[in-house]
């Protein structure tokens, strides 16, 4: 069986091959936004991008963003500590 690790290096790298760009993990606080209390999701970095705010020198990216989860559309916090499967904080592959 593989290892958290290796099924992140594996994904990140099949991607990398294909020609994306490896983008690290931002910061759990998201640093100029808002609207967040933390990083909820792999595309919050991309965000201006989105928006058209801003531009990067890559056109396409992958990932392994750090995220925390306590609340917000997707909140599953009554879970946690119940089941195996639920976590407030996760990696989200991308």
């Amino acid at each position: 069986m593989l290892t958290g690790s290796e099924i992140r290096r594996k994904f990140l790298d099949f991607f990398v091959a294909k020609g994306h760009r490896e983008v690290h993990s931002s910061s759990l606080v998201p640093p100029n936004d808002p609207t967040l209390l933390f990083t909820n999701a792999g595309m919050n970095q991309f965000k201006d991008v989105f928006l058209g705010l801003e531009k990067r020198d890559y056109a396409r990216a992958t990932s392994s963003q750090k995220c925390v989860r306590a609340g917000g559309k997707h909140n599953d916090l009554e879970n946690v500590g119940f089941t195996n499967r639920h976590h407030t904080f996760f990696e989200m592959l991308g």
